[in-house]
């Protein structure tokens, strides 16, 4: 863009100004509100917030919404903003009547109604635009690059100011991903139907949603359903059925990233299950490790040191006054399978695969001590590695690299959508309370 483009655009923001409200707001409602001539009543700019009131000042007032051809970009924020209550942005009635009156303000073309209505306007779709951003409250982010990044005005409205379309760059932006924007179309349509289900629980399921990206190659894994989904391009291309933690061990919310697969994984025993294997070699001796897989190490480094079984207090460990790190053997009977998936977090979750398949044959799968076994590890990992996945050798604990980072998102959906309606599941953890307690704190607050 040549240097003068953006100053030709505020030269000519006066003279087409009167032409794009008297089209944008051309509607009976607006016009009851159109004020006689020299008595324009132009929209208070108070609740504009500062960074806002910059990104005009320092550009000289450059218009977002009121240029040629934008007619139906503000009603759109206006329906926007009205309903955006199901997701839980409790400012967003009120934000939808403070651009309502901005609108009907700005209709006759005034300069200085028009200027004050550009600004409410984009301070009302800045703070949708960074609710739509903000990082889920109780998710556990282990990587930096899939945090999400709250954006500030300028990033929000230039593309805006920029948009040949601007209603189809702010359906763009709202859509957030395609998760996101069924779930919201479904539960709004379904909230209006008697008995169709609550806001809150719409709100709470959404607000998890938000985490999870609108495109590229990423890996969903649902606790509640106990279900994990592998996404291309934001749509589905494969999913399995995955055991997940029992109530008392439940799976963390967890936004990371997959580097690299472990094949002939080492199982780091827990110590609540060291403690129970320490009473059975007590009554067994070494012939029980054996026939388990058990070595006892020094340590859980790649490097770690085997120790001699009959080093260790077993009688201590088992009264839990002391402790042993135990590992098993990669093997048939290995609890992590053949391969195993590891992503940075701080509650020790990873994927892995299992000898115990039957369980995938159960209804109710939330049955782990918080960790995620899939139905079919060799599937995915095909999927992750874009091609046929093996180990190189027979060798224990190899880690082969991934030809690139694969973000994962364990969350946890009680409300999906389906067909165009919304299919509920239980909230085993009982997140929603929660959640919906949260909500409706933040509502109260907004209402002050």
């Amino acid at each position: 863009m040549r240097p003068c483009k953006e100053l030709d655009v505020q030269r000519n923001f006066l003279k087409t100004a009167a032409f794009a409200t008297l089209s944008l707001l051309a509607t009976p409602a607006a016009a009851a509100t159109q004020a006689a001539p020299g008595a324009v009543a132009v929209q208070s700019t108070a609740s504009v917030r500062p960074d806002v009131t910059q990104f005009y000042q320092v550009r000289k007032n450059p218009p977002v919404w009121f240029r040629a051809g934008q007619a139906d970009a503000g009603p759109l924020l206006v329906q926007m903003l009205r309903d955006s209550s199901i997701e839980g942005f409790a400012r967003g009635p009120q934000l939808a009547g403070e651009v309502e009156g901005a609108l009907a303000s700005a209709q006759g073309g005034n300069a200085a109604a028009v200027q004050a209505a550009e600004r409410v306007l984009s301070n009302a779709w800045l703070q949708y635009v960074q609710f739509l951003r903000s990082p889920t409250p109780g998710m556990i982010y282990g990587e930096k690059w899939v945090t999400p990044i709250v954006p500030n005005a300028s990033q929000v409205l230039v593309p805006a100011m920029a948009a040949p379309s601007l209603s189809a760059h702010m359906k763009s932006v709202a859509a957030v991903n395609p998760i996101y924007s069924s779930l919201r179309d479904a539960a709004l349509a379904q909230a209006k139907l008697p008995n169709g289900g609550t806001a809150a629980k719409y709100a709470a399921n959404l607000e998890r949603a938000r985490s999870i990206p609108g495109k590229g190659k990423y890996v969903v894994v649902d606790a509640a359903t106990a279900r994990l989904w592998m996404y291309e391009d934001g749509r589905p291309v494969d999913s399995m059925k995955v055991v997940v933690g029992m109530l008392d061990f439940a799976t963390p919310m967890i936004a990371s990233a997959i580097w690299y697969t472990t094949f002939n994984p080492y199982w780091h025993v827990p110590d609540h299950l060291a403690r129970r294997a320490a009473a059975k070699v007590i009554k067994e001796g070494q012939p029980y490790l054996k026939r388990v897989g058990y070595e006892v190490v020094d340590s859980w480094s790649d490097n770690a040191k085997v120790l001699p079984w009959d080093s260790v207090d077993w009688k201590a460990v088992a009264n839990g006054t002391a402790s042993v790190k135990l590992r098993q053997l990669p093997g048939g009977a290995n609890s992590m399978g053949r391969m195993k998936f590891n992503f940075a977090n701080s509650e020790g979750i990873y994927l892995h695969d299992t000898p115990q398949k039957e369980y995938f044959k159960r209804s109710n799968r939330h049955l782990s001590n918080g960790c995620i076994r899939l139905e079919d590890a060799k599937r995915f990992a095909d999927w992750l590695f874009g091609r046929p996945a093996a180990a190189p050798t027979a060798a224990a604990e190899q880690h082969v690299q991934l030809p690139q980072g694969i973000p994962v998102f364990v969350t946890y959906l009680t409300a999906q959508p389906q067909l165009g309606e919304v299919a509920l599941a239980s909230d085993v953890y009982g997140r929603d309370a929660r959640a919906s307690a949260r909500t409706a704190g933040v509502q109260a607050g907004a209402g002050n």
